[in-house]
């Protein structure tokens, strides 16, 4: 693989993560918390290993690959700076609920519910234009989404038991983490 491909990824991994290293959490007890979407969690991470198994550094990208990477970097990045802003306090890798936890509707969010499960699928999709065989990056896609569902669906809940009729509302006018796709 070419040097220009690592440093491609390295560059985009960083600039992805580090708004989640900035973030300053919420010192506010959390409400309610549900651990499930830890399972959740575990599977993405499966999904991103999954890239990597393939014998990447033989690989010879083409320039296509590298250009739909720096791309899907690029969207990635966006998203994971806006949402990490617009979410603010309320960020945490658990799914939960903090005593003042309130709905955000603005910025991203506006265009999904969910846009740092996109900005992760973004990476994903970065990562796997690069680095992996074209069966084993859709098994990644695949596993990915399955572990994002069940994360989407449990906070998704967690919102409603909270927000009611306004959550509702936001739900069926915007979609889980794909634009366009309800």
């Amino acid at each position: 693989m070419p040097q220009y491909a690592y440093a491609i990824l390295i560059v985009g991994w960083l600039l992805w993560m580090t708004p989640f290293a900035l973030i300053k959490r919420s010192g506010n007890p959390v409400k309610q918390i549900d651990r499930r979407a830890r399972w959740g969690v575990v599977i993405c991470a499966v999904a991103y290993a999954i890239l990597w198994q393939g014998k990447f550094w033989q690989r010879q990208p083409h320039s296509w690959q590298i250009a739909l990477s720096i791309v899907s970097f690029a969207l990635g990045i966006f998203l994971s700076w806006t949402s990490t802003r617009a979410l603010g306090r309320q960020w945490r890798i658990d799914a939960g609920l903090s005593s003042d936890h309130e709905l955000i509707m603005a910025g991203p969010y506006r265009f999904v519910r969910h846009p740092i499960y996109t900005s992760m699928l973004c990476v994903l999709l970065a990562t796997g234009f690069v680095v992996t065989p074209l069966p084993l990056f859709l098994l990644a896609i695949v596993v990915f989404l399955f572990g994002t569902e069940i994360r989407v669906r449990i906070e998704d809940k967690l919102l409603a038991s909270q927000f009611g009729e306004k959550f509702q509302q936001y739900q069926q006018n915007v979609p889980a983490y794909i634009p366009f796709l309800k």
